[in-house]
């Protein structure tokens, strides 16, 4: 940080002298005088040109040193984020993968607490329910225990509870056969 506060003031100068040094641009119609040229910085003397072409060579080399530092470090964060992000998706990965089998496991012992329920009463229950839930948890029941509960329902509410349990494709695989 300090040579950074000692080497800002010479590059400052030496940027000054050196747009000040410069000779001013041809206007139109004029041709730039053939034999002016322009002077070597060691040859004039001056000591901030020397200085300046002196260091230009140091101060870029330093600078590409501190930007491939910056880079390695900034990929070694990187690494590290994305090691912690995959470890975290593996963690969500287990759990989704446990919460699915306890859900399926719910949904079994609810599907076999509706088949074993008195028809009036688990209609009761199914009408209170999310039309989709109720429509998922009939699909599964077997045929005849789903006929008595639908049988006990409103006609207009049985109706659609039918209509999606048909339009979800549940295969007949899935239904416990009587």
């Amino acid at each position: 940080m300090l040579k950074r506060k000692r080497l800002l003031p010479g590059i400052l100068t030496a940027t000054l002298v050196i747009g000040l040094s410069t000779p001013a641009p041809a206007q139109e119609g004029r041709k730039p005088d053939a034999d002016v040229k322009k002077a070597d910085p060691a040859a004039t003397g001056d000591g901030a040109q020397q200085f300046c072409a002196n260091v230009v060579n140091i101060a870029a080399d330093a600078r590409i040193a501190w930007e491939m530092k910056r880079l390695d470090d900034l990929e070694t964060q990187l690494r590290q984020k994305i090691s912690e992000f995959s470890a975290k998706e593996a963690e969500s990965k287990e759990w989704i993968a446990k919460r699915e089998e306890f859900m399926k496991k719910a949904e079994d012992g609810v599907v076999a607490v509706y088949a074993k329920m008195e028809p009036e009463a688990a209609a009761a229950q199914l009408l209170l329910m999310d039309e989709a839930m109720a429509a998922a948890l009939l699909s599964k029941l077997n045929p005849r225990v789903s006929s008595a509960i639908l049988d006990e329902m409103d006609a207009g509410k049985a109706a659609k509870l039918t209509d999606l349990m048909s339009a979800s494709g549940a295969p007949a695989a899935n239904r416990k056969k009587s």
